[in-house]
């Protein structure tokens, strides 16, 4: 299940960030989201390290917390897409289908000529796609 989904811009200024638990938890996965931007910055600064999948923009699971799973996907202009989940049985075919999905929500949400690049992301249609790519995820690996 999905926690909590971040856009973080090239600059590592958050872009939208939302989270699908109780207040409570909320601030405490905005950090593990700023966390994981330093694993992100050290896999694209060290290709040797990890390998060819920088040509890739699904970077895989970034770290495991005791409680949740954090992944991360790299756009072609250095936007950083986090999702945080729970549960030990997520398949990355799962999460790369939710990436796909979330990547055509950003990229329809940042095409409206209303929106300024670099700006928090305000848009009620983009926040709902991403609400319903959310429920949706894990229940199936079709788009």
């Amino acid at each position: 299940m999905i926690v909590c989904v971040a856009v973080v811009g090239h600059q590592n200024n958050p872009l939208y960030i939302q989270s699908f638990t109780e207040a409570d938890d909320a601030l405490k996965l905005h950090h593990i989201v700023h966390c994981s931007l330093d694993v992100v910055d050290e896999r694209v600064n060290n290709p040797k390290k990890y390998g060819p999948t920088l040509n890739e923009p699904f970077l895989g699971l970034l770290y495991p917390t005791e409680n949740y799973k954090v992944y991360g996907y790299l756009t072609n202009t250095k936007v950083k897409f986090i999702v945080v989940t729970t549960g030990l049985d997520v398949r990355d075919a799962d999460v790369r289908n939710f990436f796909r999905r979330f990547h055509a929500a950003y990229v329809d949400a940042v095409s409206n000529p209303f929106h300024v690049p670099g700006k928090k992301i305000t848009s009620r249609t983009f926040a709902e796609r991403v609400s319903t790519i959310v429920k949706s995820f894990g229940l199936s690996s079709a788009g």
